[in-house]
């Protein structure tokens, strides 16, 4: 029986734990919109730098740890960063990793051939992996990564910066819109003049390839962006001018890439001169041209229309944003996880093999 009494209780606590509630939901909402993901960089050289320093502008991501080989840029990253010491490991001592608490992701930026294995040490550990590109140096690699990665319930993302920029959002935006129309041609260029014939890019135990890995994958990922397809069949052409510099890797590469629309992508890269950085949409309707297209930009870009007007932003501030959010917040990511950087590197791998059966036109399956 309800009396008087008893019903002005319920109506006391209520009244006091309703606002307790919902004192309590916004103080976790705040916090949830002041926590930052702590990414630890594994490989500490120019490009984990430029990464590092982009990241100052984030809102919701910071650098908390490093992984090397070299004890003093350990120590450089640590106070540049401010960051513990504790959070300093060797590649001897990745493995302890999984017991700092006080680090959340492992952005993998070493040179190709360790992507893989620094990616599947990461995952073991149970921390959230970013990896360069390209992901792995084979296909077998990135399978095993994305396997390791889905055991370990980590995610998995690859640096494409660019599918976080506005000029490359705004023609994937007009694609997808129909604003240019049924798509019937694309020109995917990137390269540019590699200087010291020492460093690790030119050898093929480090790289995996030469520019097609490096900075081909652009062409080819461009070229899949503008379309929104995925390429059924390849055919590629190898040149080389210095075949004692690239005596190892490749130079320059042509190739042409078929989608099931009908459409053919006519792409190309080199090592071997620069002002080589093109995207070219051509649609029934309107064209999209970037150029700039896949460097650091500032890109710029043109319609029919005029130029596009988009914000210059650094790349890999929004980049590690976006990311972050989707680590944090389980959004969704633009096309930027390991089953992406797979299928980049099943066109790449049948690119190669094309070029081994003299520009024969190889199929792809996905």
């Amino acid at each position: 029986m309800t009396t008087r009494r008893n019903f002005l209780k319920k109506v006391t606590a209520t009244s006091v734990v309703l606002p307790l509630i919902s004192t309590l939901e916004e103080s976790c909402a705040q916090k949830q919109a002041d926590r930052k993901l702590r990414v630890a960089f594994c490989g500490l050289g120019s490009y984990a730098r430029r990464v590092a320093d982009a990241m100052k502008d984030s809102p919701n991501c910071i650098v908390a740890g490093a992984i090397s080989g070299t004890p003093s840029k350990l120590e450089e990253w640590a106070k540049k960063y401010n960051f513990s010491k504790e959070n300093c490991y060797s590649y001897d001592t990745f493995d302890n990793i999984k017991n700092n608490p006080n680090i959340d992701a492992v952005y993998v930026t070493s040179t190709n051939a360790l992507h893989h294995p620094h990616t599947l040490k990461a995952a073991k550990a149970g921390k959230h992996v970013i990896c360069e590109k390209p992901m792995s140096v084979t296909v077998k690699e990135a399978e095993e990564m994305i396997a390791a990665c889905k055991a370990a319930n980590v995610k998995l993302l690859i640096g494409y910066r660019l599918h976080f920029e506005p000029f490359t959002r705004e023609l994937i935006r007009m694609r997808a819109s129909g604003e240019l129309g049924q798509i019937s041609f694309v020109n995917a260029t990137m390269g540019f003049k590699i200087g010291d014939p020492n460093q690790w890019r030119l050898k093929k135990e480090h790289a995996g390839g030469g520019a097609m890995m490096d900075v081909g994958i652009y062409a080819i990922n461009g070229a899949r962006y503008a379309t929104g397809e995925e390429p059924i069949w390849v055919a590629a052409q190898e040149l080389k001018t210095d075949f004692e510099k690239f005596k190892e890797v490749d130079e320059t590469i042509t190739w042409q890439m078929g989608f099931p629309s009908g459409v053919v992508a006519n792409c190309a890269t080199t090592y071997n001169f620069n002002n080589f950085d093109r995207l070219y949409v051509a649609g029934n309707k309107d064209y999209y041209e970037l150029y700039p297209a896949f460097g650091y930009g500032p890109l710029k870009a043109k319609t029919g229309k005029g130029e596009v007007n988009q914000p210059v932003v650094t790349h890999q501030t929004v980049q590690m944003t976006g990311m972050a959010d989707c680590i944090l917040n389980n959004t969704p990511h633009p096309n930027c996880d390991g089953e992406e950087g797979l299928k980049d590197m099943k066109i790449i791998e049948a690119i190669y093999q094309s070029i081994a059966n003299n520009g024969a036109k190889v199929m792809i399956k996905y």
